[in-house]
């Protein structure tokens, strides 16, 4: 797995603050800092930060 940035974490912390994260926003930050899905969604994941309105199972 690539490492997380500090970049990648605040905007999933940022786009997460209520505790949870749509897909949405996700694919978004892993286009943004040119990662793949899955770096996001474990991040996320390791955050506590729940996923909701998945797409094609992405995460």
């Amino acid at each position: 797995m690539k490492e997380a940035s500090k970049e990648i974490l605040e905007a999933i912390k940022k786009a997460g603050g209520d505790g949870t994260v749509t897909c949405t926003e996700l694919r978004k930050i892993a286009t943004e800092f040119n990662v793949p899905p899955r770096v996001v969604g474990e991040v996320a994941n390791n955050l506590k930060i729940k996923i909701k309105s998945c797409e094609l199972g992405c995460f």
